[in-house]
């Protein structure tokens, strides 16, 4: 691939339809003032190193953030066990080259670690767009706890992934390395189901029909499934490997970030009759924060074992 017929490869209706999201939005707008913490500042100063050290500091941050509020914790109840099921699985000879999924796992940790960071410096011009718009709208507190993880979830699979990938190289044997990242879809299906089952058993109280309600909810946020995310995660880092033409290889940033950040405008005001949303805020609103990430989180340990 080494022009701009690269780029049509990258396209489909629902990555144009991101794409035209995000010429209409404007994600510095979303942030509100935001007072610097230096605690949480020293938790993500400095780079992980390992697989266990990402693992030891994220529980730490997500600790920080659930004592004290932040919604920012949402994503990152599912991110450590998300992280964690990945570190077993390399624990247990799972994929065909655990080193490379360990500079991998390490790598990807470093891209969440840098835009939290740069988010809670107030150093928005060094902060993707996808992560401004998903930190932004936790800390202004105004998402369902639905919202603020595929927000998350959108901005670390649909845009960081692909250049984790390109950073730590899918070459050589790229055959065997495309292998162990779709195996990870296998090692991290239990825990998005039990993500579905978790929310639902949160909103199940106040709605009766709470498999309708949630259907056309998780339709609407659902843009992309983690799936395809990781696909086209993939499809991107081919191309910024295999592109050799830097005119090529920007359209295919700038394809990267614009459909993650229409992915993050599409899930942060999702065509959802307002009275279903309505009727989901209520049922938050009866129930801590706390509370409601230590069921997603007891779930989500049943899911691998913890």
């Amino acid at each position: 691939m080494g022009g701009y017929a690269t780029l049509p490869r990258l396209l489909d209706a629902r990555r144009l339809r991101a794409a035209g999201l995000a010429l209409r939005a404007d994600p510095a707008a979303t942030a509100p003032p935001h007072d610097p913490d230096p605690s949480l500042l020293a938790a993500v100063e400095e780079p992980f190193d390992t697989v266990d050290g990402v693992l030891d500091r994220l529980r730490a941050l997500e600790r920080r953030l659930r004592a004290a509020g932040d919604r920012r914790a949402v994503f990152l109840t599912i991110y450590t066990r998300m992280t964690a099921a990945v570190r077993d699985a390399i624990a247990a000879g799972q994929f065909h080259d655990p080193d490379w999924m360990r500079r991998y796992t390490v790598a990807f940790a470093d891209y969440y670690r840098r835009a939290f960071r740069d988010f809670e410096r107030g150093a928005l011009d060094a902060v993707p767009d996808p992560w401004i718009v998903a930190f932004a709208t936790a800390v202004e507190g105004s998402a369902l706890v639905a919202q603020d993880a595929f927000l998350g979830i959108n901005a670390h699979i649909n845009y960081d992934l692909a250049l984790t990938l390109r950073d730590v190289g899918i070459d050589p044997a790229r055959r065997r390395k495309r292998a162990d990242h779709r195996a990870i879809n296998g090692v991290l299906a239990g825990l998005i189901d039990a993500q579905q089952v978790a929310l639902a058993e949160l909103y199940a109280p106040g709605i009766d029909d709470i498999d309708a309600t949630l259907g056309r909810f998780d339709e609407a946020l659902s843009l992309f499934s983690m799936t395809e995310g990781r696909a086209w995660a993939w499809r991107v880092a081919t191309a910024l490997t295999d592109v050799q033409w830097s005119p090529v290889r920007r359209a295919v940033r700038w394809l990267l970030r614009t459909t993650a950040t229409g992915g993050a405008t599409f899930v942060r005001s999702p065509p959802v009759d307002p009275g279903v949303l309505g009727a989901l805020r209520r049922i938050e609103a009866g129930r801590s924060l706390d509370d409601t990430l230590a069921a997603l989180g007891a779930r989500l340990d049943g899911a691998i074992g913890g």
